[in-house]
């Protein structure tokens, strides 16, 4: 039995179009809100509880979750993991810092290290594991009489790529929560 051209038309358009509306990752593809990463910053709250962390933090526009030792002390360790971003490309920024001025309410601090992409070397997507060199000097402010573990954390980062070719300045606008003195 021969169809007819209507017919044809009919079943091809059946085939494209299969008449469901399209899914809401089609729709949002490509689009990340800036505070995605909120459930992951509590979730490392909870988890550096059980930990030897003694703050965490959220750079919500960088996308970057923090854990550091304890950052009343003269020196200190930040480790930040980039967040919102693909799974080959996700860096990791291990920063030793010096507090240059401390009081109750503002803490000035500086700090660089190096970031490294241990997951893209593993991954295949990058040949070397270190991705370049950041610079870090900051200010955390306890803006809460209440509660001065909280506090609101900015930071001037200039950054350079490994061979020392290019560079970003950056800027990191975020919320740290410290555990203790």
């Amino acid at each position: 039995m021969m169809k007819s051209p209507q017919s044809i038309v009919h079943s091809r358009q059946s085939i494209v179009h299969s008449g469901t509306p399209p899914g809401p990752q089609s729709v949002f593809k490509g689009f990340t809100p800036p505070f995605a990463g909120w459930g992951a910053f509590l979730f490392l709250i909870f988890l550096s509880l059980s930990s030897n962390a003694q703050s965490v933090g959220y750079y919500p526009w960088n996308g970057l979750l923090t854990v550091s030792t304890n950052p009343y002390k003269p020196v200190w360790l930040d480790v930040r993991l980039q967040t919102n971003t693909l799974f080959g490309s996700l860096s990791t920024e291990i920063l030793p810092m010096i507090n240059l001025k401390q009081t109750e309410v503002v803490q000035t601090y500086l700090g660089g290290g190096i970031r490294f992409n241990f997951i893209g070397a593993i991954a295949g997507t990058t040949k070397n594991v270190v991705e370049g060199y950041a610079l870090n000097v900051g200010v955390r402010v306890a803006p809460f009489k209440t509660n001065r573990n909280i506090k609101v954390a900015l930071e001037l980062s200039p950054y350079v790529q490994r061979k020392l070719d290019s560079g970003i300045l950056k800027t990191n606008f975020g919320i740290v929560y410290v555990f203790g003195k």
